[in-house]
């Protein structure tokens, strides 16, 4: 479905509750009025509750998947693709929460709703259709860079924000280059009738890149046109027009874009333009400015670092059994992908050691600040991307997670053991009180300090004898982890 984040007219109708705590979803999102719904999910206005930031949250419901692999697989591939991306022109996932009968996709909120429902009240002048344009094919064109064909591309999935600004949203039917096949294309049959490619109607194998350069080129009519270049209420007749390319531009159409348009619906992929060659054509130019890519964040600024206290919630939700990475990634592997470490350091101090260590690669990492105290780094061309957060367990203890979100293990790996682990443990660990293994996943932790916590946020009592100490801290993870409500 496409994820419908701004208010609609449906939408304001729908059910709506207050934001408040009461509501809070796992501590951390106040969950308020519903903004859309389709087949499997829902889509609600949320606020986060340590910044006040709006947000959109997808709910989807494992029961309505009836256990489809079709299904199971598009959510999978949805989550690896968003996580790999990150565009001003692109709707950014924040992060995926579960339980075990619900998925929740945390995603950026974009208050202005869908381009469809603003062309639908009439067609655009050139300019401003250009930019919105201009605009998906920067988007489209980032995609196609990091290897992600988007695969259906239409004004319901691309939304506005407050500043009429394009986002495009819905990466439920998308596909990575590792889906081409050993011919070199793709096979899949996927898209919207009226916006789908030639080539894929032939049922032959097809390019992605030119499939969604096909989609980009109906857009653009729409959005000029006011109305769909192939159209016919029986579907075959309109799939035989798609095949042939016929369609006619309106006469208030420029002979500039008259032109353009022969070249974005050319029926042969082959000569059809490129993304590339799109971004030279004259019609195109007028006013274009390449987006720059995100420059290294100075995250020195102790203002702009909200570090996020770990709770005893926050420590259960650290166990395997909740970890929702495997779900989305088939090459995911807990041990390997996922590494913890507590430190007696300052959360500052931590991540201005991983800045020395992206520093000392010249230009091989991009760094971006995250949500409160965290970073993003992205290897060079895109080819992994690895999240790294730090949490404030005590006054002086914090705790480090660092999680392969997508692309090459072995690189992944390579950095994290080899570079930046030991630069943070330049100091020596702070030595528990106590060692235990559980299904926490962590090395070790202060037991002292999860007692604490276990007994101010879940009642719990903890006796004081260490062997029954620890037995009762893991009968106390397993009734959270099975019995979430307890929070």
């Amino acid at each position: 479905m496409s994820e419908i984040h701004g208010a609609s007219s449906s939408a304001r109708a729908a059910s709506t509750m207050a934001l408040s705590p009461e509501n809070a979803l796992f501590n951390k999102y106040e969950v308020g009025k519903l903004l859309g719904c389709g087949a499997f999910a829902k889509v609600y206005h949320a606020r986060d509750v340590a910044t006040g930031r709006s947000v959109a949250i997808k709910v989807i419901n494992k029961s309505r998947l009836n256990n489809s692999a079709t299904l199971i697989n598009n959510i999978k591939r949805e989550i690896s693709i968003m996580s790999l991306l990150r565009h001003p022109n692109i709707v950014k996932l924040l992060e995926v929460l579960a339980t075990k009968r619900k998925i929740f996709f945390v995603l950026e909120f974009v208050k202005g709703g869908e381009l469809f429902a603003k062309v639908a009240k009439g067609r655009f002048a050139e300019d401003l259709a250009r930019k919105y344009f201009q605009q998906l094919i920067s988007a489209v064109s980032y995609c196609h860079s990091r290897g992600v064909y988007h695969r259906d591309l239409k004004p319901e999935n691309l939304l506005l924000d407050e500043n009429c600004d394009l986002k495009v949203s819905d990466f439920g039917l998308s596909a990575l280059s590792d889906h081409v096949r050993s011919d070199g294309l793709l096979h899949t049959l996927c898209g919207t009738p009226a916006y789908v490619a030639p080539e894929i109607l032939a049922k032959r194998g097809y390019d992605g890149a030119k499939v969604d350069v096909w989609s980009c080129g109906v857009v653009l009519f729409v959005l000029t046109a006011g109305y769909l270049p192939f159209n016919d209420p029986n579907l075959m007749n309109m799939y035989k027009k798609i095949y042939k390319g016929e369609f006619r531009c309106p006469k208030w159409i420029s002979p500039d874009l008259k032109r353009f348009f022969s070249r974005l619906l050319d029926t042969n992929p082959e000569i059809r333009i490129s993304i590339d060659e799109i971004k030279l054509d004259p019609w195109f130019k007028n006013g274009y400015s390449e987006v720059k890519s995100e420059s290294i964040t100075n995250l020195t600024n102790p203002e702009e670092r909200k570090t996020q206290d770990l709770n005893a919630f926050g420590i259960i939700s650290f166990s395997r059994g909740l970890d929702l990475s495997g779900l989305f990634d088939a090459k995911f592997a807990a041990a390997e992908d996922v590494d913890r470490l507590t430190a007696e350091e300052r959360p500052e101090t931590v991540l201005e050691k991983v800045e020395e260590v992206v520093k000392a690669e010249s230009g091989g990492l991009q760094l971006r600040k995250t949500k409160e105290c965290g970073v993003e780094l992205e290897g060079q061309n895109g080819d992994f991307v690895v999240s790294l957060e730090v949490y404030r367990l005590t006054d002086r203890l914090v705790v480090v997670e660092v999680k392969r979100k997508a692309g090459d293990a072995t690189a992944f790996a390579g950095l994290w053991s080899e570079k930046i682990r030991p630069v943070i443990l330049r100091r020596p660990e702070v030595t528990p009180n106590a060692h235990f293994q559980n299904d926490l996943g962590l090395d070790s932790f202060d037991t002292v300090e999860i007692v604490m916590a276990l007994e101010k946020d879940f009642c719990f009592e903890i006796p004081d004898n260490e062997a029954d100490k620890i037995n009762s801290i893991n009968l106390a993870v397993d009734f959270i982890a099975c019995h979430p409500q307890a929070k």
